[in-house]
């Protein structure tokens, strides 16, 4: 009798441990996901800014590239969340909002400079947040491995630009 108590005892504490493991992975996974999706509604504004308010052409080019390849990835992005069952936040957050809104303020050579040094350091620390994400085997993780070619292409045209 002991030795089934001991047993069950165990065998709920394992189960507890395996559950308490699965959730804090899907905690990261939606809080990546919730950040991705960000992200990414904020690279489709600033990409539609860039076309907007740069002066060089290849700041325009790689502003309508920008939004267009962060629509797209958002679309997979939304339904990786649904997939985990969340909801998908619907807009950038504060601190991008904020970001935006003090590059709406330039235009010409000005902006097309802080565009690049932005899209540079924001690819950099995209990366880095996709790269650990992309470890993780669930919609979240397969989602963000699907992204990394796409988003280093992005930081090397940003440097590019960064460098003129």
């Amino acid at each position: 009798m002991r030795t089934r108590t001991i047993i069950r005892s165990f065998l709920t504490t394992v189960v507890i441990i395996g559950t308490s493991a699965a959730l804090a992975k899907d905690k990261a996974s939606d809080s990546f996901l919730k950040k991705a999706i960000e992200g990414n509604y904020a690279e489709v504004k600033m990409g539609e800014l860039a076309q907007n308010n740069g002066q060089s052409d290849g700041v325009k080019s790689f502003g309508k590239t920008l939004s267009s390849d962060h629509a797209a990835a958002n679309e997979k992005a939304i339904g990786a969340a649904k997939a985990l069952g969340m909801a998908p936040p619907t807009e950038p957050n504060s601190k991008q909002k904020a970001d935006y809104d003090k590059m709406a303020k330039m235009t010409g050579a000005q902006f097309d400079k802080m565009f690049a040094k932005h899209m540079v350091a924001d690819h950099k620390k995209d990366i880095a947040e996709y790269e650990k994400e992309a470890k993780i085997k669930d919609a979240a993780g397969e989602y963000a491995g699907d992204q990394m070619d796409t988003l280093h292409k992005h930081l090397d045209t940003a440097k590019s630009l960064e460098a003129k």
